[in-house]
């Protein structure tokens, strides 16, 4: 009898973090929430035999600081192919701190860069790490912030047409009595044309009646997918809405989702027609996969939210990948500080199969000017 011994990988010999506070394209951006002049991003790095992985997150310098203090010693001297085992172990550690917020965050960009470093350890893209279903991703533009004025509006959705996205997302929920977000969306239906998909984000700003009512309104233009239109803790204003909403729109929420437990909860309850998960806070990659399988067993499609370069190579792997959010912010930071960033042909993204792991570098002299 053979006995094959499987290597767990080589020990993983660093960790290291860095936070970058980036100013956003135009001096004020909001949405029906909240307004910010800047994006913070974390960058995670860890190095194993040469090879370095990337996880980062649009977090707070608090992830940063957690990791360092906390985190790390869990994670140099593993084996780097323990990804489970150290995820586990993690999670145990911060029973004190709380499994959300920040702390999902940190374990969230660590998983990411391990996962990352384990396919650059193999010489394979990640996506076939995971085991690839699909060539490409479609994605969605999103932004059209409440911020805007209507001539950015147009402006802004004309670039991403330009770009040969069919799909398009805008902010909503500035206006409580609802009419000039009606006139705002009137103007961007106008903008892109009766071929092109439109999605809204309330931002959870809505009470139910109102988002019940906006939801009609809404559907006189052809939007196709109402996002947080209560809040997403609210289980059963979303299944009313969904129960309600017109014909050919769909309720989608689930991005500030943290642990497998509260999309197990949403799911079950039937509350969306499309679940949002984002890998930044959900637990990385390994958590994204698990909800890919929540998403399967529930046969209900699942969306990616924002920091396209990290969602890429796992909606690539993921049968219930619906769709890719391309979020302004997002696409204006990693065009700028990652290598091998990919932009979008036809409305899909589509993986780098010839580099390793996710296929991009961090660009750190070119991140420098904005080192916190």
């Amino acid at each position: 009898m053979t006995v094959t011994t499987i290597s767990r990988g080589p020990a993983i010999s660093g960790l290291r973090t860095s936070v970058y506070e980036i100013p956003t394209a135009t001096p004020l951006e909001a949405d029906a929430t909240l307004s910010w002049g800047k994006t913070i991003l974390v960058v995670v790095e860890a190095d194993s035999a040469g090879k370095t992985g990337l996880g980062y997150a649009y977090a707070t310098r608090a992830a940063a600081e957690l990791i360092h203090a906390t985190l790390a010693k869990e994670v140099i001297g593993a084996p780097a192919f323990d990804i489970p085992l150290i995820r586990q172990k993690l999670i145990r550690l911060i029973r004190d701190h709380g499994r959300s917020g920040i702390a999902a965050m940190a374990i969230s960009m660590i998983d990411s860069a391990l996962w990352d470093l384990k396919a650059r350890i193999l010489d394979l893209p990640l996506a076939s790490v995971l085991g690839q279903v699909r060539s490409g991703v479609p994605v969605y533009g999103s932004g059209g912030f409440t911020s805007f004025s209507l001539n950015e509006l147009e402006r802004h959705f004309g670039r991403w047409i330009a770009m040969g996205l069919s799909r398009v997302k805008m902010k909503v929920g500035g206006d409580p009595e609802g009419g000039a977000d009606l006139e705002r969306v009137r103007l961007v239906r106008n903008a892109i044309g009766i071929g092109s998909e439109l999605f809204v984000d309330a931002d959870g700003v809505y009470r139910l009646k109102r988002a019940m009512e906006m939801a009609e309104r809404f559907s006189e233009f052809g939007v196709s997918w109402f996002e947080e239109p209560v809040s997403a803790e609210d289980l059963p204003g979303l299944r009313s809405l969904r129960d309600r909403a017109p014909f050919g729109i769909e309720i989608a929420a689930g991005e500030y989702g943290y642990e497998q437990g509260y999309f197990f909860r949403m799911l079950q309850s039937g509350t969306v027609d499309v679940l949002q998960a984002d890998a930044t806070r959900c637990g990385g990659v390994s958590g994204f996969l698990e909800i890919g399988s929540l998403c399967e067993a529930f046969g209900t499609p699942l969306s990616a939210s924002g920091a396209p370069s990290l969602h890429l190579h796992i909606c690539a792997a993921v049968n219930r990948a619906r769709n890719l959010e391309y979020f302004y912010d997002h696409v204006g930071i990693e065009k700028m500080l990652f290598d091998g960033f990919i932009e979008p042909k036809g409305g899909l993204l589509y993986p780098d199969l010839s580099r390793p792991g996710l296929g991009i570098e961090f660009k750190k002299s070119d991140a420098l000017r904005f080192a916190a």
